[in-house]
C-alpha cells in the first residue's frame, strides 16, 4: 500500500490510548517540517506502538519520561525478538521525538536533570557573565565549560567551597591542560579561569591573589599569524561550482557570495532573519556576535542570489531564518553548516585549500580592499572590529607596503 500523508493521520486514528488525542496534531507537526510521506508512517507505527504499550500499563502521560522508553524497548528483549541495534536505535530515536513533542505542549513534566553543585554555580557564573558583563553567547559558553570542568575536578560532585581553593589547584588544573592543547587552547582555558575566579571574588568567596595565580598562556600576540585568505580566482570557482538548477545550489551560492562579497561570519549568516533584508533601501541587517545590529549596504549580485533563493529554492516554513535546511525538520540552519558548505564548495571546484573554514573569505576580502588602497581603519569597519587590532593583523599582508618601511642593512649592497 502506498504510504501518504493520509494513510499517516488514519494510522494513529485507529489509537485508543493516553497518546490517542495527541498523536494527530503530532502527525500534522511533521508534515508542517515537511518530513516525506514514507518517514511520517514510520514515526506513526511507532508512536501507536507506544501508545498501546502505555495503555496496556495504564500509564498516563502526566508521569512519562525517558525511564519509560528505556523500559518499552526492554520489551523487546524480554520477547526474544531478534532486532538489529539500528532498527532498536530507530525506535529510540521516533519515540524520544514524541517525547519532545509532547513536552512542548505542556503535557508531559519537563525533563528531569540531575545537577550538583559546581553545575549550580555555573550556571550562576554564566547569568553573571550574560546580564553584568554582557559577553557573547560563544563566550560565555566556552567560559562556562571551563569553569565546569576546574570545579568538578576540584569538588566532584560535592559541596562546593570556594575559600578551601589555593593556587596550587589554579596551577595544576592549566598544568594538566598542556598535555593536549595547542597555544591558542591553552590561553581560552586561561582566560576563562580567571574569569570564573574574578567572579568568585566579586562573590567575596576568593582572595584576589587567587585570579593572579593563574598561569600566563604564551600565544605569541605580538605576532599573530598571517590570515589565511582564499584567492579571488579560488573564490570564484566555489562560488561558480553551485548547481543553480537545485534548491540547494540556489541557497549555498547565496550564502558563498554573503562570504565573499560582505565577509560576514558564518554564525552571521545562521542567523539572518527575513525582515534581515531591506529590500527598498538595498540593505543587510547584521547580527553580531555581541548582540550589537548593524546595517551593510547589499551589492546586487549578493541581493539577486538573495532573491533567486527565496522566489525558487527557499522552503515553505514558519521559521522566519533566511537560510533554512534542505531536509526535515526544516528549519534554521544547524551550527557549522556554513563551514560545511564551504568544504563542499572547495571540493566541487577541486580547490586544494590550506583549509577549509569559511573563515577565509572574509580574510580575502581585508585583503583585496587593502591592495587597493583601503586604509586599516576602513577595513575594520567593513569587517566591524571592535578593536583596531583585531585590524592590525592584515597590515602583514602587504608586503610593498611594509618594505618600504624596512631599514637598510649595514654593509649591505649599495
Amino acid at each position: 500500500m502506498e504510504r501518504t500523508y493520509e494513510t499517516a493521520a488514519a494510522l494513529v486514528g485507529r489509537a485508543a490510548g493516553p497518546l490517542a488525542s495527541h498523536l494527530g496534531t503530532f502527525v500534522s507537526s511533521l508534515i508542517g517540517q515537511q518530513y516525506s510521506a514514507s518517514v511520517i508512517n514510520i514515526k506513526a507505527q511507532h508512536a501507536l506502538r507506544f501508545d498501546r504499550w502505555l495503555a496496556k500499563r495504564g500509564l498516563v502521560l502526566a508521569d512519562l519520561n525517558e525511564l519509560h522508553i528505556k523500559r518499552y524497548q526492554h520489551r523487546i528483549r524480554r520477547r526474544h525478538e531478534r532486532i538489529c541495534g539500528e532498527t532498536r536505535r530507530q525506535e529510540r530515536s521516533h519515540v524520544t521525538q514524541l517525547l519532545r513533542f509532547l513536552r512542548d505542549r505542556g503535557v508531559c513534566p519537563a525533563a528531569h536533570i540531575e545537577t550538583t553543585a559546581a553545575d549550580d554555580l555555573v550556571a550562576n557564573y554564566r547569568q553573571h557573565l550574560r546580564d553584568q558583563r554582557g559577553l557573547a553567547t560563544t563566550t560565555i559558553d566556552r567560559y562556562g565549560t571551563i569553569a565546569g570542568q576546574f570545579l568538578h575536578k576540584r569538588f566532584g560532585g560535592g559541596v562546593v567551597d570556594l575559600r578551601t581553593l589555593r593556587a596550587g589547584d589554579v596551577i595544576a588544573f592549566v598544568q594538566r591542560q598542556t598535555k593536549f592543547l595547542q597555544p591558542g587552547g591553552l590561553k581560552a582555558v586561561v582566560n576563562g579561569l580567571r574569569s570564573f575566579l574574578r567572579y568568585a571574588q566579586y562573590r567575596g568567596d576568593v582572595s584576589t591573589s587567587l585570579a593572579a595565580a593563574v598561569p600566563i598562556a604564551a600565544a605569541w600576540t605580538t605576532t599573530p599569524a598571517v590570515p589565511k585568505a582564499i584567492s579571488p580566482e579560488h573564490a570564484r570557482r566555489a562560488i561558480n561550482s553551485c548547481d543553480l538548477a537545485t534548491e540547494v545550489g540556489l541557497r549555498d551560492r547565496a550564502v558563498l557570495l554573503l562570504l565573499a562579497r560582505l565577509g560576514l561570519r558564518g554564525h552571521e549568516i545562521k542567523a539572518l532573519l527575513l525582515e534581515d533584508c531591506d529590500w527598498d533601501s538595498g540593505h543587510l541587517r547584521v547580527h553580531s556576535k555581541t548582540g550589537r545590529q548593524q546595517l551593510l549596504p547589499m551589492p546586487a549580485d549578493v541581493g539577486a542570489a538573495i532573491a533567486a533563493y527565496l522566489q525558487t529554492a527557499r522552503p515553505t516554513s514558519a521559521d522566519r531564518h533566511l537560510f533554512l535546511r534542505s531536509t526535515a525538520p526544516v528549519r534554521g540552519l544547524a551550527q557549522g553548516v556554513v563551514g560545511t558548505i564551504v568544504r563542499n564548495a572547495l571540493q566541487r571546484a577541486r580547490v586544494d585549500a590550506p583549509h577549509y573554514g569559511s573563515h577565509q573569505f572574509r580574510h580575502a576580502l581585508a585583503v583585496r580592499m587593502l591592495r587597493v588602497g583601503a586604509s586599516l581603519r576602513e577595513i575594520g569597519e567593513v569587517l566591524r572590529h571592535q578593536s583596531p587590532q583585531s585590524t592590525s593583523i592584515y597590515a602583514r599582508v602587504d608586503i610593498s607596503a611594509l618594505r618600504s618601511l624596512a631599514m637598510p642593512w649595514p654593509g649591505g649592497v649599495r
